[in-house]
């Protein structure tokens, strides 16, 4: 499903921008033929990527299972989406037919799918936790898939992953209307949240592209450059280095809108530039924000950069195993409401960060009244930002927000990337 920011940068492919440096790279054929040199100097770094193993799924499999025992839940019914990459390595989305696997507490697992799609799956058992006990379920077009699932449950509760559409959870009550139905976040966050050193590995990397990308493209655009042909320029950077990704590109009052507008935009010399997105590497996502001038900035402007620098580095500081997660956003949110910037949302109309892995967004979230501890391998954003809205001709409406994505060690929060140190000099 599209997110809000492919929505915000779908034309930007269509946009070329016109460096005054640029060289042919590859044949005539080739569609980065023509590239701005800090574009052509990046390389292809998907290689570096480990893949996640048939063996550490097993090892998810095994913990969502003590989890299960801790809630008394007898199954968990996942359809698609990432959980379900997570667990088994199937990947592909939803459609109105259901495909579920479905993990008992104790016994196999089994998979329930269009017969259609049975030799495919069989294809796969070997990626699967538990795959040569899995057994698969089929249904022709003109049966019920609901009842073949519910037909094969162990007692006790069936908890549903949270991205089961309604429909597939509505049927799925139905064909067992005696059975409690519950939510799985508990178990699949409970195993989601908390990175292994494979899935922190390939995290790093999805965020040292994205910043050498954002370098790239920063030294390959300035006054004159469109948003949309700088949301053109991540795009060809992230196919340079072999990945998949975007950025939306938001310019001077405009920047003031947290998740930015339509409107067309140029950048012009000393007006704020906000760039936000990431990429991905082995299904594991990068979310990265940068705020800066081309050219001089002005007094006020690196006032409110500084407090926003400030907040962001506060908040981090705060981070150790133990600390409710609210406890972040806090720390952060003091830092922008002491320097004149608050109370509460006023400037800073958003949580802090949110939990990032196989989602951009997914569980646990930094914003009030989470009091769930945070764990080594949990992974965040640290996101603070001040967003003054006004109209174009107004040298003081804009908004700053640095975001870097951050794990949880032993000793505390530790950023994946360099934070911004300026401005002026946005990558050091």
């Amino acid at each position: 499903m599209p997110t809000r920011r492919d929505f915000l940068v779908a034309s930007a492919a269509a946009a070329a921008a016109t460096p005054l440096l640029a060289q042919r790279v590859g044949g005539a054929a080739d569609s980065q033929a023509f590239m701005p040199n800090p574009i052509a100097a990046l390389t292809p770094r998907a290689k570096e990527a480990t893949p996640i193993t048939a063996a550490e799924r097993q090892q998810r499999a095994d913990k969502a299972r003590v989890l299960m025992a801790k809630q008394k839940i007898g199954a968990i019914v996942i359809t698609g989406g990432t959980s379900l990459t997570y667990f088994t390595n199937v990947r592909g989305g939803q459609s109105e037919r259901i495909f579920a696997w479905v993990l008992p507490a104790t016994g196999a697992p089994y998979i329930v799918c269009p017969t259609f799609e049975e030799g495919r799956m069989t294809e796969q058992l070997g990626e699967i936790p538990d795959g040569k006990s899995t057994k698969i379920y089929t249904w022709n077009e003109d049966d019920d898939p609901y009842a073949l699932l519910v037909k094969h449950l162990p007692a006790g509760p069936v908890a549903l992953d949270e991205k089961v559409q309604y429909v597939f959870a509505n049927r799925i009550q139905q064909a067992d209307p005696h059975r409690s139905v519950v939510s799985a976040i508990p178990v699949i966050a409970g195993c989601r949240a908390i990175k292994s050193p494979a899935e922190l590995a390939l995290m790093q990397l999805a965020n040292d592209i994205t910043l050498s990308v954002y370098k790239a493209c920063y030294e390959s655009a300035g006054p004159g450059t469109t948003n949309r042909q700088f949301s053109a320029l991540v795009d060809q950077a992230y196919r340079r280095c072999g990945v998949s990704g975007n950025a939306s590109c938001q310019v001077g009052n405009y920047s003031a809108l947290p998740h930015g507008s339509l409107q067309p935009q140029v950048i012009k010399e000393g007006q704020m530039v906000l760039i936000d997105d990431g990429c991905v590497v082995e299904g594991y996502q990068s979310d990265i924000s940068r705020s800066f001038v081309y050219g001089k900035p002005t007094d006020y402007q690196k006032q409110v950069f500084d407090v926003v620098h400030k907040a962001q580095a506060t908040a981090i500081a705060a981070a150790k195993p133990g600390v409710p997660c609210h406890a972040i956003d806090d720390a952060a949110r003091k830092v922008i409401t002491d320097a004149g910037f608050g109370p509460d949302y006023k400037t800073f109309s958003h949580r802090l960060g949110h939990g990032i892995g196989m989602d951009g967004h997914e569980w646990p979230y930094l914003v009030r009244g989470n009091n769930q501890p945070l764990e080594v391998g949990m992974c965040f954003s640290d996101e603070p930002g001040i967003y003054l809205p006004g109209q174009p001709e107004d040298p003081k409406a804009f908004g700053v927000r640095l975001e870097d994505d951050w794990h949880v060690s032993e000793s505390g929060g530790v950023f994946f990337t360099q934070p911004s140190p300026s401005l002026e000099h946005p990558f050091g």
